[in-house]
């Protein structure tokens, strides 16, 4: 096959079986119409790490009060017993859960998804 020098205009045409692209009008992923989507449109991110952690409640200290902790010191949180604690994907708050008994482990069941708007 010889070398065929290509010209700027020729670059413009559309190839044959292929849709051409359409041209960048500011438009975001919310003006774009729900496509239907399916695991393997994501297969090129499960293997992705996250951090996945769950906050079982808050407690703020004065330094000098940290120091003072010892072996079998109790940390008085801000959840109270049976309340749902929070789970975090990447330190973005993605849902809210119960803590489990898994054989000798413990564990998280998700009891509501958190959604927000993504800005």
């Amino acid at each position: 096959m010889a070398d065929k020098e290509l010209q700027l205009s020729e670059l413009d045409e559309e190839i044959p079986g292929m849709k051409p692209q359409a041209e960048p009008s500011g438009s975001t992923e919310s003006d774009v119409p729900d496509v239907p989507r399916s695991a393997q449109d994501l297969e090129a991110v499960y293997d992705i790490p996250v951090q996945v952690s769950a906050v079982l409640g808050k407690s703020t200290m004065e330094v000098q009060q940290l120091l003072k902790l010892g072996r079998g010191a109790v940390v008085e949180l801000d959840r109270k017993v049976g309340e749902a604690i929070d789970i975090y994907v990447n330190n973005r708050l993605v849902a809210r859960g119960e803590v489990v008994v898994l054989e000798d482990r413990l564990g998280i069941t998700m009891t509501e998804i958190i959604k927000t708007d993504r800005q």
